[in-house]
């Protein structure tokens, strides 16, 4: 009993000590101004400290509660009207997930090519989906889930780390400045809407569906605010401990052999990466000749970030965080439910063809 309590009192002391190094870089990162603030500085000065060799922890409800945030918060978005011009950029949205799934076979191709990954492993390694559910697909067919895992990682850190601070630089910020949904907080109507969205989480984590946090409360959300029921808005620090504890959790999967571990694939996974972001500035100036949304907007909807990160990059720079959203979350559903099925027909291809 003596020894478990030590054990606990340790892991506290790990959580505690994370959460104040995730707190500290938030504070440096909005005293020198640096883009989305709460997300970055927590991310890197923890991935830092993490590869640097310091223990601390950040626990799995600190990840899960960063993304009810955003889920949540994204959901209040979905008025009538919104779902309207939404609807509008359906071709766009269609477009961009079959450019996702382009991404995969190029990525496939570059880790074949210039490292020793095999088939399975460089396929999923490259797919853009939700980096847990490429993890499992990966577990799943037999590839290097070690080698999925940092390669998700790598691509989430740099797009998260350069898209927002080209969009700095460009300026842009702003351009859809409208915040749809309830505007006031109301304590009654906060804790209905905390409890259901809390069980549309919960529900979707029980059915073992994609990015249960994000995805379930928004949808609970969503649904509300499409009815015309506006419960309550969130108050303004929550989505700040939102963007905190995403930026913490991301910077948390870092340890102090990451580069040593493969430095030819992290190399690879980089260029490509890099690659997938030129290309997604491209189709994003392209698309704007079909929609009227502006071109930012659609260049975040088609960077292969997650949903969570990139709906924070549109929220905090007030980028069409509504239709950045239904890009992400049908790209990612897409990946998800093709990546499988497709590497099972290549793969009968390649056998077949030896």
């Amino acid at each position: 009993m003596h020894v478990e309590g030590i054990v606990g009192q340790n892991m506290l002391l790990r959580v505690l000590g994370g959460l104040t190094i995730a707190l500290a870089g938030a504070g440096f990162a909005v005293w020198a101004h640096l883009p989305l603030p709460w997300m970055l500085g927590a991310l890197l000065v923890t991935a830092a400290t993490r590869i640097a060799g310091l223990g601390t922890v950040c626990p799995r409800p600190a990840r899960n509660g960063g993304q009810w945030v955003i889920g949540t918060s994204l959901g209040l978005y979905f008025t009538p009207q919104v779902v309207g011009h939404i609807g509008t950029n359906a071709g766009p949205i269609v477009v961009g997930m079959l450019f996702a799934l382009a991404l995969a076979f190029l990525g496939t191709a570059m880790l074949r090519r210039y490292t020793d990954a095999d088939f399975k492993t460089a396929w999923f390694s490259s797919a853009i989906g939700g980096a847990s559910e490429m993890a499992s697909l990966a577990e799943r067919h037999g590839a290097r889930i070690d080698r999925v895992a940092t390669a998700h990682s790598v691509r989430v850190l740099l797009v998260v780390v350069t898209v927002p601070f080209i969009f700095q630089w460009w300026g842009v910020a702003g351009l859809d400045p409208t915040v749809p949904g309830p505007k006031t907080v109301d304590g009654a109507g906060l804790a209905a809407l905390v409890a259901l969205t809390c069980m549309g989480g919960l529900i979707f984590m029980k059915l073992r569906l994609p990015n249960p946090w994000v995805l379930g409360p928004m949808l609970v959300a969503m649904i509300l605010t499409v009815s015309g029921i506006e419960l309550s808005a969130l108050p303004d620090v929550v989505p700040k401990v939102g963007q905190l504890f995403i930026g913490w959790s991301l910077g948390d999967r870092y340890r102090p052999d990451f580069f040593r571990a493969a430095p030819r694939f992290i190399a690879v996974v980089a260029a490509f990466t890099i690659s997938a972001l030129a290309l997604a500035f491209g189709l994003g100036a392209l698309l704007s000749y079909w929609s009227a949304a502006p071109v930012p907007t659609l260049i975040l909807g088609t960077t292969p970030g997650g949903i969570a990160e990139m709906a924070i990059t549109a929220k905090v720079l007030q980028l069409g965080v509504p239709v950045v959203t239904a890009f992400h979350v049908t790209r990612m559903v897409f990946v998800v439910i093709v990546t499988g099925p497709i590497y099972a027909f290549l793969a009968r291809r390649q056998m077949n063809s030896a």
